[in-house]
């Protein structure tokens, strides 16, 4: 079989590497085509990945693995399923969408080269089936990451950078110690030094001891998501990167803290999952409100969207710990739709500073006569944003809050009130930017063909999946069921079953 997998994870990685070795005086254009070039290959590959996935098979598909480190049980292991799958493939539509949006024009030799290493990160991170590979690419995000803040950010982006790379070590150190502890007490009951994922899952310990591990793997993946109180390093991280930059954080990267929640919490402290689920549900739905009314009194479009992002977060979140299939099902579903319309909310954020070198709302305004296209896409992305049915964003919600409703009514009422108060936010933004009158009656130019190319994919999916989410939970079903029935006793499960049912 064709090694789809690794050509995902190794193809990035060493063109990157490469990259930075090669003479740096050719014209900023021939990097950008190279890098588009190997980032629109990724995406080849893992289309053919995609129709060759085998629906409803819950377990992983495609696996290999390879002895790595066998003195410490460390393997490089590869594999997909319905969780993971649509995760790779938004990174792979959204990478190559930032490479031919991106405007930096100083050292775009490093600036390719640092995406491309971020990619393969990514796309690693969603693929490995070692907790000790998964630690390896969920930690190298944070290098070019930091790099492509702090050298092509806006003026604080060095300050955000640091901050931003403060926060994540400091919750991969949380990880790192949850790692070993889990690994040393499965060696001391089972005799077995291992990472593999599927082996730890059933490493016999103490309840309190399954709670410390919970937490701690928990503090990392909520700074990474971010969910409240874990996320003041995103509106500073969000506002001062480049908008190409800004498109991997809010539409990628934080998706690996909610992939870690249901991928190594569920999966691997069950118990400590449910008995501490209120603990994040609390933080969560505390998040949804704080965002959404903190971005309803945001001037600057960036953080107004970083502060959606916290409220959205929190919405998945919210569904992950229904413990019902409808909420995870809704939860990863909406990982997908969030990225993407978040991804083309800073896309046309990014084409709106090209022309008036500002995104303070009060500095904008009349863009509804004087850019229709733009206006009109706005509207599409926003409306999404905001869960119109009909476009993507509605069904991911729609069954996040019905699955917790069936666990968790309260909270789900909480939720609602998100939901609300996105509309106005976004709504009151809109009119601000596009259909409040301009007195300086300043001039503004509509979307070029090439940047209405760039966000014509992201409509599309946008309209698609909103139509047609069946394509989509086709496939995560299955996987969503499997890891479900694992981290629920079979009491509790055929229990939220019934009341689905009812």
């Amino acid at each position: 079989m064709f090694p789809y997998l690794e050509v995902l994870v190794f193809l990035p990685a060493i063109a990157g590497v490469l990259l930075f070795f090669f003479p740096s005086e050719f014209p900023a254009r021939y990097y950008r085509r190279l890098g588009l070039s190997l980032s629109l290959a990724e995406l080849v590959v893992a289309v053919v990945m995609l129709l060759k996935f085998k629906t409803g098979v819950a377990g992983y598909q495609m696996t290999s693995s390879y002895r790595w480190i066998p003195s410490f049980g460390i393997s490089w292991s590869l594999g997909v399923d319905g969780i993971s799958l649509f995760l790779v493939i938004l990174s792979v539509v959204l990478f190559p969408i930032a490479i031919f949006g991106s405007k930096e024009t100083r050292d775009p030799k490093s600036f390719i080269a640092w995406m491309l290493v971020l990619e393969a990160a990514c796309v690693g991170s969603f693929l490995v089936t070692d907790l000790f590979d998964f630690f390896l690419m969920f930690e190298l995000t944070l290098i070019p990451t930091y790099f492509l803040m702090a050298n092509w950010g806006f003026s604080l982006g060095g300050r955000a950078a640091v901050k931003f790379f403060v926060y994540t070590f400091l919750g991969s150190a949380f990880l790192l110690v949850g790692i070993l502890a889990l690994v040393f007490i499965h060696e001391a009951s089972t005799g077995q030094l291992t990472f593999s994922i599927s082996a730890l899952a059933h490493t016999q310990m103490s309840s309190t001891a399954g709670r410390l591990l919970f937490l701690a793997f928990s503090v990392a993946f909520l700074i990474k998501a971010p969910v409240f109180p874990f996320h003041t390093w995103s509106p500073d991280a969000y506002s001062q990167s480049p908008i190409s930059t800004a498109i991997v954080l809010g539409g990628v990267m934080a998706k690996l803290g909610t992939y870690g929640i249901l991928r190594f919490d569920f999966q691997l402290f069950p118990q400590a999952s449910r008995s501490l689920g209120w603990l994040i549900l609390t933080l969560a739905v505390v998040g949804i409100g704080y965002g959404a009314i903190t971005a309803a009194g945001e001037s600057h479009l960036s953080r107004l969207v970083a502060y959606s992002s916290l409220s959205h977060m929190g919405f998945i979140v919210l569904g992950l710990f229904a413990f019902t299939t409808i909420g995870l099902s809704g939860a990863v579903l909406q990982m997908f739709n969030h990225g993407i319309y978040t991804a083309a909310l800073f896309l046309l954020l990014g084409m709106i500073y090209s022309r008036r070198n500002t995104l303070d709302t009060s500095k904008l305004a009349g863009l509804q006569s004087k850019a229709p296209v733009m206006a009109g896409i706005f509207t599409v992305v926003m409306l999404a944003s905001i869960g119109v049915p009909g476009l993507n964003g509605f069904i991911g919600e729609f069954m996040i809050l019905l699955g917790a409703f069936v666990s968790h009514r309260w909270w789900a009422v909480v939720g609602v009130s998100g939901v609300i108060l996105s509309a106005i936010y976004m709504l009151w933004a809109y009119q601000k930017v596009f259909h409040r009158k301009d007195p300086e009656q300043r001039g503004f130019k509509d979307l070029s063909v090439a940047e209405v190319a760039t966000l014509v994919p992201l409509v599309i999916l946008i309209v698609g999946v909103g139509l047609f989410p069946s394509l989509l939970l086709n496939r995560i079903n299955p996987s969503v069921h499997k890891v479900l029935s694992e981290a629920t006793p079979a009491s509790s499960y055929q229990s939220s079953l019934g009341k689905v049912g009812r």
